[in-house]
Parts: C-alpha cells; sequence; structure tokens
C-alpha cells in the first residue's frame, strides 16, 4: 500500500485529475455530506444568477436605447458598442474560470468579481444621472446630425463604468455555473441525477431574472430615466451579493490546483519532443495506463481516464524513451495517459463549441437591431398602455418560466424512460435541436421586417410592435434547448480540476457569436455599399432605409448551414468513457446509428 501511495505522489503535478481531492468547507475543512452541498447550497447560488442576471440584462438589452439618445453615437456604431460589450463579458469568462480553477477557487472568485460588478453598475448610475458626464440633450431622431457624440472624459466615464461591469459579469458567469454544480456528489445515484434538474434550474433561475429585468427595470429605466435603471441594477446586484454570502456555510468548495495550463502545456511539449518515435499498438504499454483506476479514486470526483484512438500523435507524450531509468525523465518530456486524455477532451469539444458561435450571432441581433425595429413600431397594446421596445425581449422569458418547469416535470421523465438517461436526451441531441429551431427565428424576423418596411413606405402604415414577437418566442424555445445543452456537455466532459474553466468556454460562444455580428455588420455595409458614396444595407440611422429584412436572410442562410456543419461534428464526437457511467447512450453518433436503417 506504501508503494502504491508513492506512486500516486510520483504523479501529482503531471495530471490534476490523477491528484486526491476532497471538498472543503468555509474554513478548509473536509465537507460533511449531511451539513454541505446538495440542492440546499445550489439554492443561494441561484439567487446570485437570477439577481445577477437580473442587473446585467436590464443594462445589456437595454444599452442601444441609452448609447444612441444619451451618449448620441451613430445607429451602427451603437449597435456596435452594446455587442462588443456583452462579447467582452462573455470573453472575460476565461478569465474568470482559469482564476477560480487555478488559484482562487469558485467562490472567492465570485465575491471579488461580484464587487467589480457592483462598482460599474454605481458608476453608471452616477453619469447617467449628472448632466455634466453627458453631452447636451439632443433628439437623434430628429436632428442627429447636430447632435454631439459623446468624446474625452465624457466617453472615459462611460466605457470605465461599462467595462467595469464587463469585467465583474464575465468572472462571475462560469462560477456560478460550476460552483453551483459541484454540490452535488457525483458518486451518489440521487444527487448525480439531481445535476441535470440542477442545469435545468439555472436556466429557470436565468429566465426569472431576465424577464424582471426586460418588464420591471426597463419599465423603470424608460419611466424614471436611466440613472435610476442603473442604480436598481446595482441594488440588485447588491441583492445577489448577499445571497451568494448568506450559504458561505452549507458550501462544498473545490481546492484550487495551480495553473491549469502547464499540464496542458507538457503535453503539447512532450508529444513534439518525442514526435519521432512511433507508438505501440498497445495502449497498456504507454505510461501511467498500468496504474489502477481504484488506487487513483480517493473522491467521488477523481478517476483515471481511459485511452481513446484519437489525436495518436499525442499519445506520443506518454513513451517512455528510458525503461530503466524512467524516473529521470521530467514531466515536460513525459506525461500519463490521463494527462494526454484531458487534452484530447479539449480539443474535441472545440468543433461543438464552434457550431454555437451562429447561434449567439441571431441572439445578437435580437438584443440590437430588432429593439430599434420595435422603436419603430406602434407600441400601443391597448389604451393607456405602451410596452417599451427592449421588453419585447421578456416575451420569450414569459413563455419559458412555464415552459422550463414542464420540460423537466414532463419531458424529462418520458424521455428518460424510452432512451434511459438521466437528462432524458443528450446535451449533444439537446443542443442540435437549439440550433435548427434558431434558424427559424430570423426567418420569422425577415419576413416581419419586410412587412413592416414596406407598409411604413408604400402606406404609411404603422404595424404593431406584436408582430416581431414571434422571433423573440421562437429563439426563445431554441435557447432553452442550446444554452442548457451546451453548458451540461462542458460540465459532464470537464476533468477534474477544469470545471469552472471548460463552462466559460460555453460563454466563449456568446462573446464569439457577438464579435461576429459587429463583424457582419462592418462588413455587410461595406459590400453592399460598393464604390458608392451610398451607405449599405445598415448604414443609414433610419430602419425604413436600411435593408435589415436582407441582413436578417443573410442569418438565416448561415444558421442552416452551421446546422448542418453540427451535425457532423455531432456524429465525429466521442465521449471518454471513463467520465460517464451511461456514455454508451450518450454520443450522439450512436444514437443516429442507431436509427440509421443500415443498424
Amino acid at each position: 500500500m506504501d508503494d502504491m501511495e508513492k506512486t500516486i505522489r510520483k504523479h501529482k503535478g503531471e495530471s490534476m485529475a490523477m491528484s486526491v481531492e476532497t471538498s472543503v468547507d468555509w474554513r478548509g475543512r473536509p465537507c460533511k455530506s449531511n451539513k454541505h452541498g446538495g440542492m440546499t447550497a445550489a439554492v443561494f447560488v441561484l439567487g446570485l444568477q437570477a439577481f445577477e442576471m437580473m442587473a446585467i440584462a436590464a443594462v445589456g438589452n437595454n444599452l442601444i436605447t441609452y448609447v444612441f439618445n444619451d451618449m448620441h453615437f451613430p445607429l451602427s456604431k451603437s449597435a456596435n458598442i452594446v455587442t462588443n460589450f456583452i462579447g467582452t463579458v462573455f470573453l472575460l469568462s476565461l478569465l474568470g474560470g482559469f482564476l477560480s480553477d487555478s488559484y482562487l477557487g469558485s467562490f472567492w472568485t465570485m465575491l471579488i468579481f461580484g464587487f467589480v460588478e457592483l462598482s460599474g453598475f454605481i458608476l453608471l448610475s452616477v453619469q447617467a444621472h449628472l448632466p455634466q458626464l453627458k453631452p447636451p440633450h439632443c433628439n437623434m431622431l430628429l436632428d442627429g446630425d447636430n447632435c454631439l457624440e459623446a468624446k474625452g472624459y465624457k466617453a472615459l466615464i462611460f466605457f470605465l463604468a461599462l467595462y467595469l461591469v464587463a469585467l465583474g459579469s464575465g468572472c462571475l458567469k462560469p462560477n456560478i455555473i460550476s460552483h453551483g454544480a459541484d454540490q452535488f456528489r457525483k458518486d451518489d445515484p440521487k444527487q448525480s441525477k439531481k445535476l441535470s434538474s440542477y442545469f435545468n434550474a439555472a436556466y429557470f433561475a436565468f429566465c426569472m431574472g431576465e424577464l424582471v429585468a426586460l418588464t420591471v427595470l426597463v419599465w423603470v429605466q424608460t419611466h424614471s430615466g436611466m440613472d435610476v435603471g442603473f442604480g436598481v441594477s446595482a441594488a440588485a446586484m447588491a441583492m445577489g451579493l448577499i445571497s451568494l454570502i448568506s450559504g458561505t456555510l452549507v458550501y462544498m468548495n473545490k481546492t484550487p490546483r495551480g495553473s491549469i495550463f502547464t499540464p496542458i502545456t507538457q503535453v503539447f511539449v512532450a508529444a513534439i519532443t518525442k514526435r519521432k518515435q512511433i507508438c505501440p499498438s498497445n495502449s497498456r504499454m504507454l505510461h501511467g495506463s498500468q496504474l489502477p483506476e481504484s488506487a487513483l479514486v480517493s473522491s467521488s470526483n477523481v478517476r483515471n481516464l481511459l485511452h481513446t484512438e484519437k489525436f495518436r500523435f499525442l499519445d506520443k507524450a506518454c513513451i517512455k524513451v528510458q525503461d530503466q531509468m524512467q524516473n529521470s525523465e521530467s514531466p515536460w518530456r513525459l506525461c500519463t495517459v490521463t494527462q494526454v486524455e484531458q487534452v484530447k477532451i479539449i480539443i474535441s469539444v472545440v468543433p461543438i463549441f464552434a457550431c454555437t458561435i451562429i447561434f449567439n450571432t441571431i441572439l445578437a441581433q435580437l438584443q440590437t437591431f430588432s429593439v430599434q425595429q420595435g422603436s419603430s413600431m406602434n407600441t400601443k397594446l391597448i389604451k393607456g398602455f405602451q410596452i417599451p421596445p427592449a421588453s419585447l425581449q421578456s416575451i420569450p422569458y414569459l413563455m419559458l418560466i412555464f415552459l422550463v418547469p414542464l420540460y423537466e416535470t414532463v419531458f424529462v421523465p418520458v424521455a428518460r424512460k424510452i432512451t434511459g438517461r438521466d437528462s432524458g436526451i443528450s446535451p449533444l441531441q439537446r443542443i442540435g435541436i437549439g440550433l435548427f429551431v434558431a434558424t427559424l427565428s430570423m426567418v420569422s424576423a425577415a419576413l416581419v421586417e419586410r412587412k413592416r418596411r414596406n407598409s411604413a413606405l408604400d402606406s404609411n402604415t404603422i404595424l404593431s410592435i406584436i408582430w416581431i414577437a414571434p422571433q423573440f418566442l421562437i429563439f426563445g424555445l431554441s435557447e432553452m434547448f442550446t444554452a442548457v445543452g451546451l453548458i451540461e456537455f462542458f460540465y459532464k466532459q470537464s476533468v477534474e480540476g477544469m470545471q469552472s474553466f471548460l463552462t466559460a468556454m460555453t460563454y466563449c460562444s456568446y462573446s464569439f457569436g457577438f464579435f461576429l455580428s459587429s463583424l457582419l455588420v462592418s462588413l455587410v455595409n461595406r459590400i453592399t455599399s460598393g464604390h458608392s458614396s451610398t451607405p449599405g444595407w445598415l448604414g443609414y440611422n433610419d430602419l425604413n432605409k436600411d435593408r435589415l429584412d436582407l441582413f436578417y436572410w443573410l442569418l438565416a442562410a448561415l444558421s442552416l448551414i452551421n446546422f448542418f456543419n453540427y451535425l457532423f461534428w455531432s456524429r465525429w464526437y466521442s465521449y471518454n468513457p471513463s467520465l460517464s457511467p451511461t456514455s454508451q447512450h450518450d454520443s450522439y453518433a450512436e444514437d443516429l446509428e442507431n436509427r440509421s436503417p443500415n443498424s
């Protein structure tokens, strides 16, 4: 037994998943199953999820109105400012995931950057309240050419506040999901079964936060001013931090393990160093494959990863070139099979991640151009009541707060009986359904915009704002499948010590989607304007002159192409059998093969 313990200690640092881990309480003591974790602890994290989403959504979803009307940036530039801001939020999630897994732990990362985000909301509220920190009041729709754009210290304060919010929210997001999921022990069948329910509950909290933001908070912004609206966002963020701190005594905390990039880099360095070596036909000859899994499992989450046949070049990092003196080989020249399989998993999930970028480019339109689309329509629903255009985005969340519980209580149990999976359908199947439905959202948007534009130009008729509700409803349905499926997929495929970082990759998809939106807007304007001085499809500050309908059709075509691309990569992907006891049922490729008439 002593020899085995020495062997394990020798491999410590070569592979994060091979080190012994125990969850600890707030004092660093080992957790007790009857006092820590479970849904009781996760509820406090869900509180932060709801309040933080409430705060950031109220700012992000109505930000284009503030940037255009108060800061006096042109419409296309305003749209890019919003998409760049939201893109930065999600890109910074990688930083949050890295700091959490490597140095701070998820709880302290959330606490520190939660206060950073709170300071950004407060600064936004102060600027919106003080006239001397904004350009002179001017109506951009009636006299846009003569309105002074925010410059100098006014622009500096605005962007400083905005990106404090981005930094705080970005570093917070992946840790909210992973810290909540870490409250469930995967070796306990009952708690493991509740993990999928937790992801649905987290999305329900997300929907509730969005719904309140897009109704109550946007109404406050519209009727009481953006300064009060930003102040309410600050108050919501403070409530979220109170919820997080309230659960301190019952959390199970994962201890950080040092830089997560070192073991990954070691694999590539060792594989390149030994590029001329020939991989053995028997994987048992690779370094670390002989160590029995039972010796490595001292906690619920630590296990040895089995060897897979993909990316065989990386297996060269496991070749022992000094049989007699293997102890002399550096970790930068000799890695374990588990360490190499971690890198294979990261590489394998990249195509799945990439296929969701177009999906989030569509989301960007619903938060920018669709809001402006609603501004040019009749916002009066009934006598004496007008709906703020930004509140249109509440429509899918109003539907989803009823649909998500039905999905969990009706669809999942029925699907579970058919498929045998705890989650009903596999995460990859869930993502695929959502990607296809998202295409229909852009088709609806294009048809409605064409009708709205023709009515305004041909008959001088203003359509009711209710016409653009279907595009929000359809996308909300697609988001329920894709967003939750992607988070569940990445968390379940993450190896020990990298949960927050891999979860952050799901948010990077949002980031790249919003950045791609900015790129597409600029590119479309440049191409469609040609060599003439006439602006392109989206070059005017007037939607009646722009061709937003054609831009929506372009996105619908890109989305459909992306869906077929996803089908290819989802068939190619295979789960590492070590990560799931039901992995033979979880491969989407196998699902398709089982339905094939040739099988």
